[in-house]
């Protein structure tokens, strides 16, 4: 079987790595372009064209994947199989009609639910108590096609997104392998997504993260684990922007005679917060252009006391 991967970040390489240490015919990588990264802009590579050129595995950069050359050199490679995980582009027709076997994905939530671009961020944000995998055929349509096969993970109350990538990532590549394997022994049946039970997640942005107080305790918690660590939850603090990375939950209901927002108490161990429904404890934050401090190292250099107040703005 001569398959095309195509993939860009840190979580396609396990699904990559799965697949040539098992010995299938990796006959192209396709990635996007380098760009630059940091502060530096320096100009780097994505991990799926590091771990390519590691393993000698061609690499193919398309700045637009259904671009005239771009169809012509994959049909040039006469592949049997697409596989795409987290890549970025979408593939035209032109690009789907290529491999006999057609293109199998490798998606980060139990479909129907949350197709689109940042569906690990978006079940924790929403609460959900379990996501997980879903392998399917490839349409036109955003994340719409077929299913394959579904692994399922249970969602910590305390994991960040960040924590959940790497997780989903592993289980991401056991999945494929598990549904490359089917597919060569004829044993998997694709099963339609049923459209009524469908959501979005749509892109990340810095605006994701803005808190507001007059949610719940949990629903503030849940964002704040959701973007981390991108963009990261920010609020409004004694006049300047304030990143919030880690959290915990001190009541779920409480309500006191205190507006949401304002600071109950101060203690080495993070301020407890009232919210519209409960009092959460802030305990890690960071100002701009500043490094990332437990509340026992900010208060070292900050003036703050109970009724303070965190806002919007």
């Amino acid at each position: 079987m001569r398959i095309v991967f195509m993939g860009t970040p840190e979580f396609a390489v396990p699904s990559l790595d799965i697949l040539v240490k098992n010995n299938y015919n990796i006959i192209m990588a396709v990635t996007q372009p380098d760009k630059p990264k940091g502060r530096g802009h320096r100009i780097a590579c994505p991990p799926v064209k590091e771990y390519a050129l590691k393993n000698k595995i061609p690499v193919m950069q398309p700045v637009k994947i259904g671009g005239k050359d771009s169809v012509e050199k994959l049909k040039l490679l006469e592949p049997d199989l697409f596989i795409t995980c987290a890549f970025g582009q979408f593939l035209t027709e032109d690009v789907l009609g290529i491999p006999g076997m057609g293109t199998v994905n490798v998606h980060g939530s139990l479909l129907p639910k949350y197709r689109g671009a940042a569906p690990i961020q978006w079940a924790i944000i929403n609460g959900e108590k379990k996501t997980g995998i879903t392998t399917m055929l490839t349409v036109l349509k955003l994340d719409a096609g077929d299913m394959l096969m579904k692994s399922e993970i249970d969602i910590d109350n305390d994991i960040t997104a960040g924590q959940l990538y790497v997780k989903m990532s592993l289980l991401g590549a056991q999945t494929l392998l598990s549904t490359v394997k089917g597919l060569e022994s004829g044993t998997i049946t694709p099963v339609p997504q049923i459209e009524c039970d469908t959501c979005y997640a749509p892109r990340i942005t810095r605006d994701t993260g803005l808190i507001n107080w007059s949610a719940s305790a949990w629903e503030i918690h849940n964002l704040i684990r959701g973007t981390n660590p991108w963009p990261g939850a920010y609020s409004f603090f004694k006049n300047e922007r304030i990143r919030i990375w880690t959290s915990a939950i001190i009541d779920f209901d409480k309500k006191t005679e205190k507006c949401a927002g304002s600071v109950l108490d101060v203690s080495k161990e993070g301020f407890e917060v009232q919210t519209g429904k409960g009092i959460i404890l802030v305990s890690q934050v960071q100002c701009d252009n500043a490094r990332r401090l437990t509340v026992e190292q900010y208060i070292c250099g900050h003036a703050v006391c109970v009724g303070d107040c965190f806002g919007s703005e």
